[in-house]
């Protein structure tokens, strides 16, 4: 899963195709680590994305992005506007088929001479960056991230210094054409497997298509290059030139590939990949249209586990101290089982009162509520009659009597909360788009487990809905992602005839299967709970117990957090979570 120096040369060809000499009409950065620009070539307008994500670093022509753009623009994006805002895209290029783009922006200077500057995307990982530069010079002006010398003393990126490339990999560079007994000798001074040794030895080429090689080749990529037969190796070499005369020619096949029983995306390239036969391969002439359908939705999951971070580091927090409490809370209530020992050695030494006398430290006595009989030992305080030690064990008893009610409360509180915020960590896991993290976090400022404000009610209506699937029989089942769209689903959707569905005594989502006053057949029950053992703690186990009853049987105590509801009349079923079947059933 790697944007590799193929899909970089694909990238550029594209780009040289629409945008080479278009003009610049509009910067954005709508993200730290995020540019977009507004092209204008040949009376159509492009949106280039440049993304330096440590995760997700990318290029593409845009068709449907709508990242909303900070109040005041960042420091980088002024100057972004200051130096190319209005010049035009003269030169597109790729530096040594590493994965490093170059944009070269012709414009006007504070003196009104043309100048070019230079837009250099480095896409390498976390160590990827938007780096601005002087074309006469090659000065850096400035870069999305900076690189001072307390993070890289190999190279620094910093305003003023010239910009260098980073340190070469010594690889042979495979658009070059490479004789077969170089090739040979390249592959056997490698002590491994082939499929590494191809991807270590040669200039840009990723894990997926050294693969993709090897398995045109008909080779076992886990074979060891010592292993290799003379035939294999013609076979080898030819698979391996194949692919560089295509992309030498520019010729692309651009493709993503997709497991459609679970709905995942598996991976992308530039070329075709027969590797994955028994997986669905969708083709399309643009690779900015592979690129934007493969990492649209993993932004979205990076960017909200990015800002749930605090929140999530906050709430495992609490639950630690919880449990810690739980925990003692629990030690207390095993001790207060144990009160009437207390009464017993008070009622001994009362009853043995004229056996002991001030001064002693214990005494041995013949416990005549024992069945045997026997002696118990009991400490005495030395400075007390035998009547205020008596009392002492008596007021302690009285104390732990309380006492276990009282723990008994704050158990049932502590496990509420634990219930709770457990519920509130499953719930950012489910988020999709980032209204629905700041749903959660609003809530959480309601209950007052973090600070914060509060949006005014007419800017906090929110538009995240419930997911929604479809049983094999026809019904619809509606899932909640967090405590806002769980009561809003049980106590606004639903009506009472509908069946209600939730984990017993396990975090997870509220699920309501719509009945439409008919009768529900057990299979449509068996999927709205496996639905809701999915959407819950325990969704990688197995024979998860899962409650279900009339939503008329669900009620919400007064006063209760967001999601908690109880109920009564209830059914249970044990199901296996399965995720091939909750692709199968949601709707599209």
């Amino acid at each position: 899963m790697a944007l590799d120096s193929l899909v970089v040369r694909c990238i550029v060809d594209e780009l040289n195709k629409k945008i080479l000499g278009g003009k610049i009409d509009k910067i954005h950065q709508p993200e730290n680590d995020e540019v977009s620009l507004n092209i204008r070539n040949n009376k159509e307008n492009f949106k280039l994305i440049l993304s330096s994500s440590a995760s997700n670093p990318r290029i593409y022509l845009a068709n449907n992005y709508k990242k909303e753009n900070p109040i005041n623009a960042p420091m980088f994006c002024m100057l972004l506007r200051k130096y190319i805002q209005g010049g035009v895209i003269t030169n597109i290029s790729q530096i040594d088929f590493e994965r490093i783009i170059k944009i070269s922006v012709e414009s006007f200077d504070e003196l009104k001479e043309k100048t070019t500057k230079n837009i250099i995307i480095e896409i390498m990982g976390r160590h990827s960056n938007i780096i601005l530069t002087h074309e006469k010079d090659n000065k850096i002006i400035d870069s999305i991230k900076r690189i001072p010398l307390s993070v890289s003393r190999v190279r620094q990126i910093l305003p003023s210094q010239t910009y260098v490339l980073p340190p070469s990999q010594n690889k042979l560079n495979p658009l070059n054409n490479i004789s077969f007994i170089d090739f040979q000798n390249q592959i056997k001074s490698f002590n491994g497997s082939l499929e590494k040794s191809i991807y270590s030895k040669f200039l840009g080429i990723s894990p997926l298509v050294s693969k993709e090689i090897l398995s045109r080749a008909n080779i076992n990529p886990n074979l060891n290059t010592d292993e290799i037969e003379f035939n294999d190796f013609n076979n080898l070499y030819d698979s391996f030139s194949n692919v560089f005369e295509l992309i030498n020619k520019n010729t692309y096949s651009p493709c993503m590939i997709i497991d459609e029983n679970i709905d995942k995306l598996i991976d992308f390239s530039c070329i075709d990949l027969s590797l994955f036969k028994n997986l669905k391969n969708i083709k399309n002439e643009s690779i900015s249209k592979i690129l934007e359908d493969f990492y649209t939705t993993k932004d979205i999951k990076e960017r909200i586990n990015q800002r749930s971070t605090d929140l999530r580091k906050s709430i495992s927090i609490k639950l630690d101290r919880l449990y810690n409490k739980l925990k003692k809370q629990e030690e207390e209530l095993k001790e207060s089982e144990n009160a009437d020992i207390y009464k017993i050695k008070g009622e001994l030494i009362t009853s043995y009162i004229y056996m002991i006398e001030k001064g002693m430290e214990k005494v041995n006595l013949i416990n005549f509520y024992d069945e045997n009989q026997e002696e118990l030992e009991i400490k005495l305080n030395k400075n007390l009659t035998p009547s205020e030690n008596a009392q002492k064990y008596f007021k302690k008893y009285n104390k732990m009597k309380t006492a276990k009610k009282e723990i008994k409360s704050q158990i049932e509180i502590s496990l509420e909360e634990i219930n709770y915020l457990e519920n509130i960590i499953l719930s950012i896991e489910n988020c999709e788009n980032i209204d629905e993290l700041l749903d959660i976090k609003e809530e959480l400022i309601k209950v007052g487990y973090t600070r914060g404000s509060i949006k005014n009610k007419k800017e906090n209506k929110s538009n995240t809905k419930p997911l929604e699937f479809l049983s094999s029989d026809g019904f619809k089942i509606l899932v909640g992602k967090n405590n806002k769209q769980n009561d809003n689903l049980t106590l606004k959707i639903a009506s009472n005839d509908d069946i209600w569905l939730h984990t017993k005594n396990i975090p997870g989502s509220h699920v309501i299967i719509k009945t439409e006053g008919k009768d529900i057949p057990e299979n449509t029950i068996y999927e709205g709970a496996m639905l809701a053992g999915f959407f819950s703690k325990s969704k990688m186990s197995s024979q998860v117990p899962v409650d279900y009853t009339k939503k008329k049987n669900v009620k919400k105590p007064s006063g209760s957090k967001p999601g908690m509801v109880i109920y009564n009349t209830n059914s249970t079923i044990y199901v296996t979570p399965n995720e091939e079947l909750v692709t199968k059933l949601k709707v599209k």
